[in-house]
């Protein structure tokens, strides 16, 4: 079956609280002191009026993702019963997590109180230190932290830039010493060591530490820091072909744009500016790796500590707005995506997540309003054009969609990214019934990229329904198949193949295979019952139209689905064996 979109599926958030429960050991009368802040909590969810029903409505909050809510019952439980050590480290815990430094800190000292060592308590005072310029303070409580997991590398990086910020440098280094001999961390220590000796105008020495930084696998941040040292020292060229070199390794980025950096010349401004920003860096450092292992409570613990240090931190702020993107909290995430700096890179991304997050919230003319400004403000970026034509392509505007590819092929020319272009190019005029103009876009498709599933899919799935090229097509999504085994949509492909064929039964045996990879497909529960049919297996044939029909099928198949299940007749385009 040849898919025009592959949506992305979100868990949608629903908070959910247990309302008897939250008054079953209650005042009646006692109100005031449990009425949630303003805008803390939706209008319509219910509010608890006792600690157990404070810490259950909290509890369930946090389960379905919702930590504002949770945030705001847990405190409440907190209020009603002060001395609960679990609902006060849940409280604290979501209170970091939701950006509330200043609340959170009181909490913090309670609970360093009761462990000496605990590691969020620790961290939240000592940015709090920090950020207020008391570094001293700040460095007692990040060498308080326990030496073992995040904290091993965590802990020397907050304590180094603390001793920064007290004017320590050479005591700082040597902090990060034992990062820099340890494998695994060598690129981490030697990013934060040059950075405090470009701090400190140690030149030569930084640009040593930023070349070992740079040895392996290239990130934006390094790249950013090296690049504006040779900047600063009059080697523009140099800072190009690093710039190049990132581009090269990562040609898809929207967030890194070399061009505008190289304008600042000797002006580049240092990656870090002192010690309270070094400190926001490596706290992101922290979340970025959090990320990588799918610790995303971590990672937004990690991105408010680092946007509590610095504000205006856009990699910090995407990476907050791209996990709330990914739990559902598309609001939440446009809100921050707005926010971050119009002229740095990370800006259009931000731009164009927007716009996708209003797409998927159900409002495709905010989406489209948003990606027309961005293609108006930014007219060579391709990859607002791939966007604002995937949008189209998703709503059947496809005459527009095929526009937008066009505009994005004018500016790349056929690169081995061009096979996309083609492919989505070609979609949207098959849609429109232009076949003689879908077909060499999708034979372009494949002379860049001979064995990529969906183009040989899509193709061969359309000669199959026009009746052309039919052992051709077969050979090409058999190929497909093999290359994606588990994608129903290309099993059903190749069962259809076989059906207009005339191949009955091997038809039956390839789409029930896909049934059972995709069952709430109307489409291939459709095929699969045309081939019940025509393999003399009349009942079944007619449970399977009748499953098709109840799973939101396309409107133009639901009066054909009907008639087959009412009277056996199939299509005559289906009926009769090649």
């Amino acid at each position: 079956m040849a898919s025009v979109w592959q949506p992305v599926r979100n868990r949608s958030a629903v908070v959910a609280v247990l309302a008897a429960l939250a008054v079953s050991s209650c005042n009646p009368h006692q109100d005031e002191k449990a009425a949630a802040p303003e805008n803390a909590v939706s209008e319509s969810a219910p509010v608890p009026h006792s600690a157990l029903g404070d810490f259950l409505a909290g509890w369930l909050a946090h389960a379905d993702g919702d930590n504002r809510a949770a945030a705001h019952y847990f405190a409440s439980a907190l209020d009603r019963d002060p001395d609960n050590l679990d609902i006060m480290q849940r409280a604290f815990t979501l209170m970091v997590a939701e950006g509330k430094l200043d609340a959170a800190a009181p909490l913090a000292e309670r609970l360093v109180e009761l462990d000496a060592q605990s590691p969020l308590p620790l961290l939240v005072l000592g940015v709090r230190d920090a950020r207020d310029d008391r570094y001293a303070e700040a460095e007692k409580h990040f060498a308080a932290l326990r030496k073992h997991g995040v904290n091993a590398f965590l802990e020397p990086l907050l304590t180094a830039w603390s001793l920064v910020g007290e004017g320590k440098t050479d005591a700082a280094l040597e902090t990060l010493k034992p990062l820099t001999e340890t494998v695994g961390l060598r690129q981490l220590g030697a990013f934060h060591t040059g950075l405090i000796d470009d701090l400190a105008d140690r030149t030569a020495a930084a640009e040593q530490e930023y070349t070992l930084a740079l040895a392996d696998q290239l990130n934006i941040r390094t790249v950013e820091a090296a690049g504006s040292l040779y900047q600063r020292t009059g080697h523009d060229d140099r800072a190009k072909q690093l710039y190049d070199r990132y581009r090269a390794e990562h040609p898809e980025t929207l967030l890194f744009d070399g061009g505008q950096l190289l304008k600042a010349g000797v002006h580049a401004p240092r990656a870090v500016g002192g010690a309270r920003s070094g400190l926001a860096e490596a706290l992101f450092d922290s979340a970025a790796l959090m990320r990588q292992g799918d610790a995303n409570d971590l990672a937004m613990v990690f991105c408010q500590l680092a946007l509590a240090l610095q504000p205006d931190f856009p990699l910090a702020q995407m990476t907050m707005a791209d996990i709330l993107s990914r739990e559902g909290h598309r609001t939440e995430a446009n809100t921050i995506y707005r926010a971050i700096d119009p002229t740095s890179p990370v800006h259009d991304f931000g731009q164009l997540q927007v716009a996708l997050n209003l797409d998927d919230s159900g409002d495709p003319t905010g989406a489209l309003d948003v990606l027309g400004h961005l293609v108006r403000e930014r007219p060579d970026s391709v990859d607002t054009l791939i966007t604002l034509g995937d949008v189209q392509r998703r709503h059947k505007h496809y005459a527009e969609a095929a526009q937008a590819y066009t505009e994005a092929l004018a500016r790349i020319g056929d690169t081995s990214e061009a096979w996309a272009l083609y492919y989505s190019r070609g979609v949207a005029f098959e849609r429109l019934g232009q076949w003689s103009k879908a077909e060499p876009d999708f034979l372009k498709a494949l002379k860049i990229m001979p064995d990529q599933p969906d183009v040989l899919n899509y193709l061969g799935y359309s000669w199959i329904d026009q009746g052309t090229h039919l052992e051709r097509a077969r050979a090409m999504i058999e190929r497909a198949v093999s290359l994606r085994p588990t994608d129903g949509a290309i099993v059903d492909s190749l069962g259809w193949a076989l059906y207009k064929m005339g191949k009955y039964p091997e038809a039956v045996a390839q789409l029930e295979r896909a049934v059972e990879l995709r069952p709430v497909d109307a489409t291939i529960n459709e095929h699969l019952g045309d081939a019940y049919w025509q393999a003399g297996r009349r009942n079944e044939a007619r449970y399977q139209w009748r499953r098709a029909l109840e799973m939101d099928p396309e409107p133009e198949d639901i009066a054909g689905l009907k008639e087959r299940i009412s009277t056996g007749r199939l299509p005559s385009a289906l009926s009769a064996t090649p």
